[in-house]
């Protein structure tokens, strides 16, 4: 005979209801942010730190700070950036490093420093540049003066005083302007340049010599793409079998579609696989920079280990690294990427609730494979966001009917 409950053990009170359809909703997770901050636009208003924004941007340092999610920006401005003319670019990156700590330091926390001193790493120290603890910054608060100076600053170096706070978003990234360079002997070590690579032996070398002589055979493009390469660039050159698969449509381009679509595999910006493989986002390319009335953007995303580029007209996989020396990065990818400026967009078959109108759905979708790969994941996506909201609904609904049947049987 089947267990008999009584109506206590299923019922529970209205106040009980209420309590359990908060914590229901309490402990839903709330959609993850993306990255908040960008260094390059927040300095962008303050035209007194110009010169300090744009060596961020030269050096690569922003895309490093846009990355943490806890720092400290040490600016100077643009009278104080002068000490760094007769500086090799990535010399001054080093130097710059150490005006990025690896904490939160606001006005606040400045002027209650415990003990009146403390010592910060700093991304010159963080990214493996500095040897022992060369890469630290001194903290020092002093007869109510806040200064700051390297660990291993010699007698006859001076502190750089604090001069104000920036700006600041609490715990996640302050921006403060100090009175002048902070640096060492050891950041201001001269630094090799690194070896010239010539980028159409690298390309013919590896899976993508018919690429190679796309990019060779149009000397403008080339020189655009070979004049980067040493300020940072990333590369996604198509495989020879995806050459060969799009050469009918590139031989019907324009002269300048076909300059625009070159310039469209190749991104102002160094990115590590690691990189690639952590990071989700849109990336500009040197196409947008060539016709500033087109976007020429595209999606970078990853999965597991796959890495994935998304266009909107085709989905291409990076399969192969062709060459990894920054600041130049070149990966092989499966097929020929192919702007939304130039082809139709390929938009994936909206999802339907009922499994009759999804047949149809199927039936009437697009027959180019190139958008499995960006509809899987985005449906994926929707699913996940969708699942805690959906759990969260039912069950208030639940919890509302069994009320309502509470106070009918009491």
């Amino acid at each position: 005979m089947a267990r008999m409950i009584s109506r206590p053990a299923v019922l529970l009170s209205p106040l009980a209801m209420i309590v359990v359809a908060a914590a229901v909703m309490a402990l839903a997770p709330a959609p993850v942010a993306a990255t908040k901050y960008n260094i390059t636009k927040i300095l962008a208003p303050y035209k007194e730190y110009s010169k300090f924004n744009d060596m961020l941007s030269k050096t690569r340092l922003a895309y490093d700070i846009n990355r943490r999610q806890t720092i400290t920006v040490l600016a100077v401005d643009n009278s104080a950036m002068s000490a760094l003319d007769h500086y090799s670019l990535q010399t001054i990156r080093h130097i710059l490093e150490l005006h990025v700590l690896v904490d939160y330091y606001g006005d606040k926390k400045l002027k209650k420093l415990a003990h009146g001193s403390t010592a910060s790493s700093s991304m010159f120290q963080a990214t493996g540049s500095a040897s022992g603890m060369s890469g630290y910054v001194n903290i020092t608060r002093k007869d109510g003066k806040v200064s700051f100076m390297t660990e291993d600053a010699d007698d006859t170096a001076k502190p750089s005083r604090y001069v104000k706070s920036v700006k600041e978003f609490p715990y996640d990234i302050a921006v403060l302007q100090v009175s002048s360079i902070i640096s060492s002997a050891e950041a201001e070590a001269p630094v090799p340049p690194p070896a010239p690579v010539d980028l159409e032996e690298l390309l013919s070398k590896r899976y993508c010599k018919s690429f190679a002589s796309l990019l060779s055979a149009n000397a403008e493009v080339f020189r655009a793409v070979n004049e980067t390469k040493d300020n940072g660039l990333t590369l996604f050159c198509p495989v020879d079998s995806a050459v060969a698969a799009f050469a009918a449509t590139y031989k019907n381009l324009t002269a300048k579609a076909k300059a625009a679509i070159l310039l469209y595999h190749a991104v102002p910006d160094y990115f590590s696989l690691q990189l690639l493989k952590s990071n989700n986002g849109m990336v500009t390319t040197l196409a947008t920079a060539s016709d500033k009335k087109m976007d020429y953007s595209y999606d970078v995303k990853n999965k597991g280990e796959t890495v994935t580029l998304q266009t909107r007209v085709v989905t291409s996989s990076v399969t192969a690294t062709v060459g990894d020396m920054e600041p130049l990065a070149v990966y092989a990818v499966n097929k020929f990427l192919q702007p939304k400026e130039l082809f139709k967009v390929v938009e994936a078959p909206a999802p339907a609730p009922e499994p009759s109108k999804k047949k149809k759905a199927g039936r009437g979708g697009s027959d180019d494979d190139s958008s499995d790969d960006s509809g899987d994941s985005t449906a994926d996506a929707e699913k996940g966001d969708a699942a805690p909201a959906l759990l969260v609904r039912w069950l208030v609904t639940a919890v509302a009917t069994a009320g309502v049947a509470y106070a009918l049987m009491g």
